[in-house]
């Protein structure tokens, strides 16, 4: 027989604090009734001796000290899990807002997900074809991984996340076994709309589970919604055997939403005003992303997280690029040149790259394809640097020609638009085309046989219109 508690010992913004509570437990699901005879929702969200602090989902507007009734379930939150979930819209904390009713549940799964022994895991491999040439080629993103963006105030990664649902595809079979779970946190009415329009105008949206939290939503529900995406990713790859996209924005608002939660509760801050578990905190989300022994599924993140001004040490990436296995960046700069999307090259990486790709998985030149074309574009950036101190017109021939390069590699490879949807193939024979621009010999992270078979100078000039100039005739008196 469960227990109800009258009255309350303390209101504090979203938390209510109740004493003299028995067998309690921390993240317990509690119905509070209220005077005026509705009911809503909280958690257990500390234990210090007898005392409970609540945490109300629906906020603590109306609730009094004395006529409020608390009882105590005895069980963690729960998700509703079922296969209809494809191609519907719940709030942050799984309840349905689409109009379409409740799912018929198959079963129901703790949110927090349950511990993976790290022996069942399965190594990270094959990979995931987003359709954009930067992170296709440079950044591949493998199947099992947690790839972040870094991205920033006023960029473009809504965009790139709507191009990623829309596009994203795995190698083999039919699609029906590949899907993507979709979490929106601390968004505008007007961003959640976008979100919604885009993937029904594309015909995405059957493939696609939706979990939507409203800037204007309880604090509490934006916590919860990451862990309601992953149960319900969960759900999908290890008892359905489907391969799992899921596409978390805005990790900062989750963050922030945790030091609010944090302070309310009268905790010692971190790091700028952060808990002093964000870190764990987010380990907890990222390392749900994995490949289990036996299950037919696997569970892929990509975390977008925008950059409080661009500071790339701030706790939020910094804690996340030591949790993930590498990172996406997205440039200013390139973002106001008009370039997209805007990968900035080279302060991104993917560390399980290596291993999810080549013959067998992509194609047998792509890691060539990929070390060379890094090289050259740093050389672009030593030779921008090196020009904006004695001026484009005293550099060096070579120079010159990576100068040309850059520009080539920007307007074509980084920059391709929101529709253009690139195979493998495509990006791999653009990248062969970008260093056939440049003299042979300077392609010095790729084998004699290798440059055989790729490396055709007059097709580059023939496909980007390179017909004359200085640099055109000196690349010509090189010869192959």
């Amino acid at each position: 027989m469960s227990l109800q508690y009258v009255g309350l010992s303390e209101i504090n913004g979203p938390l209510v604090f109740l004493d003299n509570v028995e067998n309690a437990s921390y993240e317990e699901m509690v119905e509070i009734k209220c005077g005026v005879g509705t009911t809503r929702l909280g958690r257990v969200v500390q234990l210090e001796g007898r005392k409970a602090a609540i945490q109300v989902f629906e906020g603590t507007n109306g609730i009094s000290l004395k006529n409020t009734k608390t009882k105590f379930t005895g069980k963690p939150m729960e998700l509703a899990l079922s296969r209809e979930m494809l191609g519907r819209t719940f709030n942050g904390s799984g309840q349905p807002i689409d109009g379409l009713g409740e799912i018929y549940a198959e079963k129901s799964a703790d949110i927090n997900g349950q511990p993976l022994n790290p022996v069942s895991r399965v190594y990270p491999r094959n990979y995931i074809n987003t359709g954009i040439s930067s992170i296709d080629a440079l950044t591949t993103l493998i199947r099992g991984q947690k790839l972040p963006i870094f991205s920033g105030s006023g960029m473009p990664h809504n965009e790139l996340a709507v191009q990623l649902v829309k596009q994203a595809k795995i190698s083999e079979g039919d699609g029906k076994n590949f899907c993507i779970v979709f979490a929106a946190m601390g968004v505008k009415n007007d961003v959640a709309d976008y979100f919604k329009r885009s993937f029904e105008e594309a015909g995405v949206m059957e493939k696609v589970v939706m979990f939507i939290n409203l800037s204007n939503d309880p604090i509490i529900e934006r916590t919860l919604t990451p862990r309601c995406a992953l149960t319900a990713a969960e759900y999908l790859a290890y008892e359905q055997d489907m391969h799992v996209l899921v596409i978390l924005t805005d990790i900062t608002s989750y963050c922030e939403a945790l030091r609010e939660f944090s302070s309310s509760k009268g905790e010692i801050p971190g790091r700028k005003g952060y808990p002093g578990y964000l870190y764990s905190d987010l380990a907890s989300l990222y390392e749900r992303a994995g490949i289990v022994k036996g299950a037919g599924g696997s569970v892929t993140q990509i975390p977008i997280l925008t950059m409080p001004n661009d500071d790339i040490t701030h706790p939020i990436p910094d804690l996340t690029g030591y949790i993930t296995e590498g990172q996406i960046v997205l440039d200013r700069n390139l973002n106001q040149m008009g370039v997209y999307p805007p990968v900035g090259v080279l302060p991104s990486l993917s560390r399980l790259m290596k291993d999810g790709i080549g013959e067998g998985f992509t194609r047998k030149d792509h890691s060539d394809v990929s070390n060379q074309l890094f090289a050259a574009y740093a050389k672009v950036q030593d030779a921008r640097s090196l020009a904006s101190v004695i001026g484009e017109d005293e550099l060096s021939d070579v120079d010159k020609q990576y100068m040309s390069f850059g520009t080539l590699f920007e307007e074509h490879f980084l920059n391709q638009g929101f529709d253009d949807n690139r195979s493998i193939e495509e990006t791999l024979d653009l990248g062969w085309d970008l260093l056939s621009v440049l003299p042979r010999a300077e392609l010095d992270r790729v084998d004699n046989e290798v440059l055989e078979v790729y490396y055709d100078h007059e097709r580059a000039v023939k496909r980007f219109g390179l017909k004359s100039g200085p640099i055109i005739k000196e690349l010509a008196s090189q010869g192959n």
